[in-house]
């Protein structure tokens, strides 16, 4: 996985910079097919934004911009928007081919044994 930390009208410091590799390292926790991770941090006027984009397998891209707060802050609500993004993809992949089951000893309407229908 690669991890690329860029800036635009700022400069990023080396604690800012292993904060978010630190940060973006434990998204693979949610989904084991990131392939990178791209963290811009943008300085305007009063605020400081930050966007990051997951890049995954089979073209599957994720992306999180916040911008309320310092650079910190808007580090945690990005990656806490990305997990929900992340495991909302997972779950979907995940349950594409195989239907929810009823539990044992329940039937679903329509689902009647043999015994249990009665001749024409």
């Amino acid at each position: 996985m690669i991890v690329t930390i860029s800036s635009r009208h700022m400069d990023v410091t080396e604690a800012l910079k292993s904060y978010a590799e630190q940060k973006a390292a434990k998204l693979t926790r949610y989904y084991d097919r990131i392939q990178e991770i791209e963290v811009i941090f943008d300085n305007h006027k009063d605020t400081t934004s930050v966007e990051m984009i997951v890049n995954g397998e089979h073209r599957n891209m994720f992306i999180a911009n916040h911008n309320e707060g310092d650079a910190y802050a808007c580090i945690d609500a990005c990656v806490a928007k990305l997990e929900r993004q992340l495991t909302d993809h997972k779950k979907r992949i995940r349950n594409r081919k195989h239907p929810t089951q009823p539990a044992s000893g329940q039937q679903t309407p329509g689902s009647m044994t043999l015994d249990q229908k009665t001749p024409p």
